[in-house]
């Protein structure tokens, strides 16, 4: 947990010193999400390439 919380003070203090609260919470949402993304991906929950590129298809068909 100190390595997460060290990463967070890291990442604010690397911001524009007039960074938004907003903006922080962003960038937190933001890295939480490609975490988990990454996370799933390491579990094998991911999509094959194949079938994004078929839903892709079928998306760009429209």
């Amino acid at each position: 947990m100190q390595a997460l919380k060290e990463n967070v003070i890291t990442m604010i203090k690397n911001m524009p010193q007039d960074v938004s609260i907003e903006d922080i919470m962003a960038e937190l949402y933001f890295r939480y999400e490609v975490d988990q993304g990454i996370k799933q991906l390491d579990e094998g929950k991911g999509i094959p390439h194949e079938e994004i590129e078929k839903r892709m298809k079928k998306w760009l068909r429209k």
